[in-house]
């Protein structure tokens, strides 16, 4: 039994389903990132499971206790949202203190308790400061430390990294995972950015309109996408279409429209004529001024080049006709293709990833 579960949730608003989980495990202890484009429903799940919204239908458990019927203060949850929500007439003892408060804690223990945790995001001293005087990341942690005082039994997370530049965003990534395992609680957080999500996460689970499109450690969702959404979603990927052309001993050959013969690796047979799509990650590409002793090897001219600090992307037009995108890491001046340049492109069939859909 996983330590929060969904079981045949629904919302429905009118006449449109917002969300449609038949079954869905977090396991005790784990990071666990829910990811898809605006309006996919995730946001949607994440309010279910806090209380904020009633399901249509079906059940959700917290450690094995049926909570749909509940309120959300009696959830026993912590939340951060992407605004922080901070009280700015409080200083930030007071902020981390009002759930103790409201719960009617004895002083003493409130204020052993709001020590630990201004310890543990790493802002003390910093007790009597008012969040205005906070940095965007100081702010994010003292969301943190109010919603780990009560010390509940789950954390929800919001997108709660969404209001900080990139450089910030970046260290507080590693700095929210840190105290996460710190404290052992279990985590779900709301996210749209990708990177993010296979950053932070132990497991991933992509969504899209609603509905739970794949669930898996964020290596497999990368390396192995379900289906062409979530290769499109998570990362960038080359869509090549085609007919299946031959199938021998696991190895696929496909013919796109271009005249493209494309060789993967698959698990099983599929006739000769079925319609499928191939997916090539940018990075698996492998440029070479030289030949490629690849199965996968061509010609092609780089007619764009994106600079991009620690890699390039190479724009490519293979001699069938066919565009590609390649990722070159950044080696110098000396290493850029320019515009023009004529090279081999190439992969392994493995990282061919064959797509029904």
């Amino acid at each position: 039994m996983s330590y929060v579960e969904l079981e045949g949730v629904t919302k429905k608003y009118g006449e449109t389903w917002a969300l449609d989980v038949e079954r869905l495990g977090v396991e005790q202890g784990e990071f666990f990132a829910v990811v898809g484009p605006s309006g996919s429903g995730k946001t949607t799940l994440l309010r279910l499971v806090a209380g904020f919204t009633e399901p249509t239908s079906g059940s959700i458990r917290i450690d094995g206790k049926a909570v749909q019927d509940l309120p959300p203060y009696k959830r026993d949850i912590g939340m951060v949202f992407q605004n922080y929500a901070l009280f700015p007439h409080m200083s930030v003892y007071e902020n981390v203190a009002f759930g103790l408060r409201v719960r009617h804690f004895p002083a003493d223990e409130i204020e052993d308790r709001v020590r630990e945790l201004l310890n543990l995001v790493r802002l003390p001293g910093m007790q009597a400061r008012r969040p205005q005087q906070l940095s965007g990341g100081q702010q994010q942690r003292v969301a943190l430390a109010r919603a780990l005082v009560t010390r509940p039994r789950l954390l929800l997370l919001d997108e709660p990294l969404g209001a900080l530049d990139k450089k910030l965003r970046t260290v507080m990534q590693v700095e929210l995972r840190q105290i996460q395992k710190e404290v052992g609680i279990t985590t779900i957080f709301v996210t749209h950015d990708q990177e993010e999500a296979l950053t932070l996460s132990d497991r991933i689970a992509v969504i899209n309109q609603g509905r739970l499109v794949q669930v898996d450690r964020p290596a497999e969702v990368y390396e192995r996408p379900a289906n062409k959404f979530v290769a499109d979603f998570l990362g960038q990927s080359n869509f090549l279409p085609g007919r299946v052309d031959s199938f021998e001993t696991g190895q696929l050959r496909v013919l796109t429209p271009t005249g493209l013969q494309v060789v993967a690796r698959s698990q099983k047979g599929l006739p000769a004529g079925t319609e499928v799509t191939l997916a090539v990650r940018p990075e698996k590409i492998k440029l070479s001024k030289e030949k490629l002793a690849l199965s996968n090897a061509y010609e092609a001219q780089v007619v764009h080049a994106v600079y991009l600090g620690t890699s390039i992307n190479y724009h490519l037009e293979l001699s069938e006709g066919t565009r590609l995108i390649a990722f070159d890491r950044n080696e110098g001046a000396s290493g850029t293709l320019v515009v023009g340049t004529r090279v081999m492109a190439g992969w392994h069939e493995e990282n061919s990833l064959v797509m029904l859909d």
